[in-house]
């Protein structure tokens, strides 16, 4: 899931809260920190229960099979569209919940990814991305062991109607020294790498920023598919060295 999903992390969210909101867009959320994410976990309904197990077996383990993992991906996207059009609060805690940090464990890849490599499946490094919901701040790193090789710096905003997260990177660190991006400079950059998608740079032009659409996410995984199509499933990290 390149266009978002390896953008966002290679070079490229209250259990009361208020929001600053333009047409139900969130830049800017209040929440009690030092709170659990287990309070939000009904930002997952029962009716997810099944595929869920599957995802966090995977997350856990990584030892279910690639097409079981796609299989509940799908199943769970299907009956969280569902359960969101009945409780529109599942939006907002489903951006309760993202915020923290999280290693990406698996992903399909973008259609473009997936014509140059094929897809991608269980992600083999260490690829952690954090979000903050008091701030609308977003880090996305590469990791050897604790060390941080590479890192995006940038902000988000949380679309509620669709559960879209809409983020943009204004700086990057190299092994810690830290540069400046120009806009549009990530989307640029992982485009030419072939780590993003050229959608992306097409976004930028026309003054929208790259996404992801959250399906889930819950005290221990988190779901979503991004702007070019690919799936992805998370585990929850205490850190972004752990």
């Amino acid at each position: 899931m390149h266009s978002s999903i390896v953008l966002i992390i290679w070079l490229p969210l209250a259990r009361s809260f208020s929001a600053r909101a333009t047409v139900g867009v969130h830049r800017a959320v209040c929440t009690t920190r030092g709170t659990t994410a287990s309070s939000t976990i009904s930002a997952v309904p029962a009716v997810a229960a099944a595929p869920l197990a599957i995802l966090k077996e995977a997350a856990a383990t990584r030892s279910v099979g690639d097409e079981k993992v796609v299989g509940a991906l799908l199943d769970l996207e299907k009956a969280m569209r569902g359960a969101a059009k009945d409780d529109p609060a599942i939006s907002l805690n489903t951006l309760e919940a993202l915020d923290g940090a999280w290693r990406l464990v698996f992903t399909t890849g973008t259609v473009d990814t997936q014509k140059r490599i094929g897809k991608i499946s269980y992600f083999p490094i260490k690829a952690v991305q954090s979000f903050d919901t008091q701030t609308m701040a977003i880090s996305n790193g590469i990791f050897l062991g604790d060390v941080a090789l590479l890192k995006f710096f940038g902000d988000f905003d949380w679309d509620e109607k669709k559960r879209r997260l809409n983020f943009d990177f204004d700086a990057i660190a190299i092994l810690g020294l830290r540069l400046d991006l120009p806009k549009g400079g990530a989307a640029k950059i992982g485009a030419s790498t072939g780590l993003g998608s050229e959608n992306n740079v097409q976004l930028t032009k026309q003054e929208k920023r790259p996404f992801f659409n959250w399906i889930s996410a819950d005290e221990s995984v988190a779901t979503a598919r991004g702007g070019g199509g690919g799936l992805a499933l998370w585990r929850r990290v205490e850190s972004e060295s752990a």
